[in-house]
């Protein structure tokens, strides 16, 4: 008996402690604090970062943003600011702390403007696409950015980040908010970072800037493993499929994916089913009696795609 109850005890400590690790903070009477922008500041930037000190117990912030009284911003971030491109005018905002359980109050509405100015130095030239760390195998790239009032030309850099951080391209006097690179420019395949401020005659924005992977290379050939080759199972049993793939050698190593194949003949004429896969395996049951093949092919996030692996028999009795 002494043995039962010092189990049941110990289980007891056990939920206790359990249930306290996923009982939320109480945050409902808490009110962030509210750092930038303060109530009737004046912003002189198209670019408005909100900024407020981190509320013990809550995991998220609802930020909202009022013009003329309508909401225009309901963004929940994880993070303690926000940066936001805005136009010229007057706004109110608050924010609250929220987790999985509470809410804590709203801070009161804080006012404040944005004003229009000529002087682009606490301004920035908001870049549109490519997104960051886009990757493609395409060597024409569209770069497109948003057009600032103030500015009267763009200034525009290309550095291949690969090739340790050399000049690919400089461009100046641009007055179109968009640039095509072609292959001439983009000759390699790398990382390439570009850069783009905005300029007028008495100031400039500093450079904004993204990175994109130009790569080109095919992923290589993958070689089946698993289950090997005329292998036999019984229906609905589960089968586990994996397969090894040369390391890449390419200048820019894109992830990597994979596209796994069944047919009922060896010349997949006709597919039974395609999956894709994020790891080097794949799980599968067949209800169905008779012999069937596989295959798998890599592809990469750039959008290059490897051949296809020598396709394995495998029998469902």
């Amino acid at each position: 008996m002494k043995a039962i109850s010092k189990i049941i005890i110990a289980l007891g400590f056990i939920s206790l402690f359990s249930c306290e690790d996923i009982i939320e903070e109480d945050i409902t009477n808490d009110t962030v604090i509210i750092v930038s922008p303060q109530n009737n500041q004046d912003i002189y930037s198209n670019v408005v970062n909100f900024q407020w000190n981190e509320l013990d117990g809550a995991d998220k912030y609802r930020v909202q943003v009022y013009s003329n009284s309508s909401v225009i911003v309901d963004s929940l971030v994880s993070q303690n600011h926000l940066s936001m491109p805005m136009t010229a005018g007057d706004y109110q905002w608050r924010i609250r702390g929220e987790n999985f359980a509470y809410n804590s109050n709203y801070t009161f509405n804080y006012n404040f403007s944005v004003i229009a100015t000529t002087d682009l130095t606490n301004q920035q030239t908001i870049l549109n696409s490519p997104s960051d760390n886009f990757y493609t195998n395409n060597a024409n790239v569209i770069l497109n950015w948003q057009s600032l009032a103030a500015a009267s030309t763009y200034s525009f850099e290309l550095i291949n980040v690969t090739n340790g951080e050399s000049i690919v391209n400089q461009q100046s006097n641009l007055t179109a908010t968009s640039l095509t690179l072609n292959s001439t420019i983009l000759a390699n395949d790398a990382q390439y970072k570009w850069k783009i401020k905005a300029v007028n005659t008495t100031s400039q924005t500093a450079f904004s800037f993204r990175n994109f992977y130009l790569d080109r290379s095919n992923p290589n050939t993958p070689t089946n493993t698993l289950p090997a080759t005329d292998a036999t199972y019984n229906a609905n049993q589960q089968i586990n499929f994996s397969w090894g793939i040369p390391a890449d050698v390419g200048t820019i190593q894109s992830t990597i994916s994979y596209v796994i194949e069944f047919s009922n003949n060896i010349n997949f004429t006709s597919i039974l089913q395609s999956s894709n896969a994020t790891t080097a395996s794949f799980q599968q049951s067949f209800a169905t009696s008779g012999d069937y093949y596989w295959r798998v092919k890599a592809k990469d996030l750039a959008g290059n795609t490897g051949l296809y692996s020598t396709p394995f028999r495998f029998t469902i009795n």
